[in-house]
């Protein structure tokens, strides 16, 4: 039995029960939108992990679950918890629920999609950068500091730069201009984290175990993801990677203790590729809906081996 995990809803899960059903695979869903409804609990023994899981009506034994995917929002975030008070037994039993299904994955006997250890590099995107680099995989020029004077000479050396989130927070990537300088001494309260302005379209890798999938983005802002909010167009296509630079993915992802990984690259003309960082919960729905690409079914596939 598969596990799947987050809001039913959200677009990978729901495109992911699409090949789950054509391949007969049996599975149930964690949905954090009636955790108030769920119970769990676990122990390690001499002889394993044993446990239970409640979901609604039916209560299901954690040695027969074969198999996790996880895409868990922040459950303090949950529209039911909205109105509740902070440590209210509603909050309190959601967060040690997802605590213990947390701690659970980290020692199940199942194939898991990702678990969470591994994850925790895409936190610090200046660590993950120096991961990367590690294993072959060039890394863009980068600048962290709370010192103005630091960030004009950066971008002088480099002509044009952009400034992004050092941390997992998604943040909107933004080349840097002169409204920027106008406001650059407020950098002095917290340091922000600054690259040269890589050339190229942007590729986003999808590796599932040993199954890749490369798709070419070629926009006209910055910060593809944001395109239609700026009022600039995106187009997505099939992309094939040499075979160096795919295998180069491949072992980055096994690197990172990862099954399932987004790497966003960005390609130049001359062919030369700089990685920008590794999503160990990759929303790969939006990609397949523009490509044709079966990144659902190859994940089906891999949960149900």
């Amino acid at each position: 039995m598969i596990l799947l995990g987050g809001i039913r809803s959200e677009s990978p899960l729901a495109l992911l029960t699409q090949p789950l059903d054509t391949l007969g695979a049996s599975y149930r869903f964690f949905n954090q939108r009636l955790c108030e409804e769920y119970a769990m609990t676990f122990a390690v023994g001499a002889d394993g992990v044993s446990g239970t899981l409640r979901l609604d009506d039916e209560t299901l034994n954690l040695s027969d679950i074969s198999a996790v995917y996880l895409r868990l929002m922040d459950d303090r975030l949950l529209p039911e918890l909205e109105s509740e008070p902070t440590g209210s037994p509603k909050h309190r039993h959601s967060r040690a629920l997802h605590d213990t299904l947390y701690r659970w994955i980290e020692v199940a006997d199942a194939r898991v999609v990702n678990r969470s250890d591994p994850q925790g590099s895409n936190s610090s995107k200046p660590y993950q950068a120096q991961l990367i680099a590690g294993f072959g995989l060039r890394v863009p020029e980068t600048l962290i500091t709370n010192d103005p004077a630091e960030v004009l000479a950066f971008g002088r050396r480099y002509g044009s730069i952009i400034y992004k989130s050092m941390s997992g927070v998604r943040s909107i990537v933004k080349k840097f201009d002169d409204d920027d300088v106008a406001r650059l001494n407020d950098i002095v309260w917290c340091p922000v984290q600054f690259q040269a302005l890589v050339p190229g379209n942007d590729v986003r890798v999808h590796v599932i175990d040993r199954e890749l999938y490369a798709t070419e983005i070629i926009s006209d802002v910055t910060d593809y993801r944001y395109a239609r909010k700026m009022g600039g167009t995106t187009t997505l296509r099939a992309f094939e990677l040499s075979t160096d630079l795919a295998a180069r993915c491949v072992a980055l992802t096994a690197g990172l203790d990862l099954v399932f990984a987004g790497i966003d690259l960005r390609i130049g003309t001359d062919g030369t590729a700089t990685c920008f960082e590794v999503n160990p919960a990759p929303a790969f729905s939006y990609y397949q809906a523009n490509t044709g690409q079966p990144i659902a079914m190859s994940l089906a596939r891999y949960l149900t081996a």
